[in-house]
């Protein structure tokens, strides 16, 4: 069998362990269903953002979807380590690098299907974007592209961590991270400090990216910062996971 046909077996191998695992499907793509009612009916009309509050908050629970999932890819990728199923797949001669694209790929096709019913419920709550076809690719485009970054980091995490447990809470800071950007309110708003973090941390680019691509305005300054973010993430991650799966299988 060749490589191809390697990642689609352990493709198909772990979409069937997150379909069996009822807390990878509530965290992956439940939860940010969740939050966004959350912050729409709960806390939306405390926000003074100058638009309606799920046309603002939409694009950043976006990038909030991707990061939920993360916590069941790296303890995915630790347990395959730990517990020698990795070795197993060494005697039947699968694919090295199928192993750890097969959890790539479906941590990003995770994220698509979180972000599909999350934009779904948004449109049920009044979210009308003014993107246009093209704007739609781009969306689409760097949704994509995050989360391929996001999935090699923390890949690279889940090889690194000592066991599930400590792979789980290595996912936790990029699961925060994007309460101190401008996913949830603007970064003006923030108190001194924060403001400063959450306008040079890598999230706020790309969640402005995605803001301006739904309103139909992208600002060419963010799109290439985002751009750049995810492809230096994703350069990052996938050289830390080859380095650490050779060293340690």
């Amino acid at each position: 069998m060749s490589a191809q046909s390697h990642s689609l077996v352990m493709l198909r191998r772990n979409f069937k362990h997150v379909a069996r695992n009822p807390t990878s499907v509530f965290n992956g793509v439940l939860m940010p269903v969740v939050m966004l009612l959350m912050f729409v009916y709960v806390f939306g009309d405390a926000f003074n953002v100058g638009v309606d509050y799920v046309d603002y908050a939409t694009p950043g629970l976006m990038l909030m979807a991707i990061c939920y999932g993360l916590g069941a890819t790296a303890v995915a990728v630790n347990s395959d380590m730990t517990k020698g199923i990795i070795n197993r797949f060494k005697v039947m001669d699968v694919s090295r690098s199928a192993v750890l694209t097969g959890h790539v790929v479906t941590s990003v096709l995770t994220n698509l299907i979180a972000i599909a019913a999350l934009v779904g419920v948004s449109y049920l709550l009044g979210f009308r974007p003014a993107a246009s076809a093209t704007d739609w690719l781009g969306v689409i485009g760097l949704v994509v592209l995050l989360g391929f970054a996001a999935a090699w980091l923390t890949v690279a995490l889940g090889l690194a961590a000592k066991s599930p447990e400590t792979a789980g809470m290595a996912a936790v800071p990029l699961v925060m991270l994007p309460f101190f950007s401008s996913a949830i309110v603007p970064a003006d708003k923030m108190g001194p400090g924060v403001r400063q973090f959450a306008e040079y941390q890598p999230f706020t680019p790309i969640i402005e990216t995605l803001r301006g691509l739904l309103n139909g305005a992208p600002a060419s300054g963010d799109a290439i910062a985002a751009v750049a973010w995810c492809l230096a993430i994703a350069v990052a991650g996938y050289l830390w996971a080859r380095a650490t799966f050779k060293k340690r299988a």
